[in-house]
């Protein structure tokens, strides 16, 4: 598939069944991939939810998991399918966890991303996230900092 074809695709929760699939692409995309056992641990629950976009067939195009704790919301994972990449199936994905960090009332959410990964900074900026700071080392195979962005829902009122 071309990225300038359409494509056709719903954002919903994953299943169980859809780990296999979601695991090929997670292998696929990063050098040192979550397992399937880590990958079913983020399945929806009351503190995490896992997004996929799914195909007309049933195929995982693209993922996304985070979690969240008290007010705060981790993201985990992102991932699109190489062959569905520049489709926007991430901006969907991304937009949809947005969307359930509102409803569920969080703080804020973040997300580390290597550093050299400037298509996927410039998507999470473009959702409003923006960088706090780094972790140096952080990733490896190869090694390379970890760029800290956060979205902030809301702004804190100044004490004083």
């Amino acid at each position: 598939m071309k990225p300038t074809d359409m494509m056709n695709y719903v954002i919903r929760q994953a299943d169980p069944e859809l780990i296999p699939q979601i695991a090929a692409i997670e292998k696929d995309t990063f050098s040192d991939p979550w397992s399937e056992h880590s990958l079913s641990a983020c399945l929806p629950d009351d503190k995490h939810d896992f997004y996929v976009a799914l195909d007309e067939e049933g195929h995982v195009l693209g993922y996304i998991s985070f979690m969240s704790v008290l007010d705060e919301g981790y993201i985990n994972n992102v991932a699109v399918r190489e062959d569905a990449r520049h489709a926007g199936i991430g901006s969907a994905l991304v937009s949809e966890s947005v969307r359930r960090g509102r409803e569920r009332e969080l703080s804020f959410l973040t997300l580390e991303v290597r550093a050299s990964n400037e298509p996927a900074i410039a998507l999470y900026e473009k959702h409003g996230f923006a960088e706090v700071g780094r972790r140096p080392g952080y990733y490896e195979k190869p090694r390379e900092d970890a760029i800290l962005m956060t979205l902030f829902f809301e702004e804190t009122e100044e004490i004083g």
